[in-house]
């Protein structure tokens, strides 16, 4: 593993034994998500088709004490290269039901290699304003919780 930790990101990478095509194809679907992480801080996808492209929103149920138990992100795709990169901006809908994102953003890179992928995942808050940054204290979380995400990916992609 390798950590990326600056002022505004959070990156770790680790290599994973299964074709790129294979880690985006649960990457690219919401109702996979909740296999992706350590905790079950993601919920059931409420839109659970797959993500084909920039733009697309998915809705996905999360729960965290922090944030009060229960409640909704909407995520709007930001990068789309299949199997390669994908990336989603989460946030919450204005009052016409339009997703208006928080400034933070997840990322997944995929890079063949010999013996598998190499993914690095990236959690980069650089466009989160000052008063909800402050309010949040960003990062939620340390670089192990990066690590324990990948580690739930690779055992989501190969078992």
């Amino acid at each position: 593993m390798t950590q990326t930790v600056n002022e505004q990101q959070l990156a770790r990478r680790r290599v994973i034994k299964a074709p790129a095509s294979a880690i985006f194809t649960v990457l690219a679907d919401p109702s996979r998500h909740q296999d992706t992480t350590p905790e079950d801080w993601v919920r059931d996808a409420v839109t659970p088709e797959p993500i084909t492209g920039v733009d697309q929103v998915f809705v996905i149920n999360m729960f965290h004490i922090n944030a009060g138990g229960h409640y909704v992100m909407h995520n709007r795709v930001a990068v789309f290269e299949q199997d390669r990169a994908i990336a989603w901006d989460p946030g919450q809908p204005d009052q016409d039901g339009n997703p208006q994102v928080g400034g933070w953003r997840w990322r997944y890179d995929l890079e063949p290699r010999d013996d598998g992928t190499e993914v690095t995942l990236t959690y980069d808050w650089s466009a989160c304003l000052p008063p909800l940054r402050d309010a949040i204290r960003f990062p939620p979380f340390g670089p192990e919780f990066l690590d324990a995400s990948l580690a739930a990916l690779e055992r989501a992609v190969t078992c």
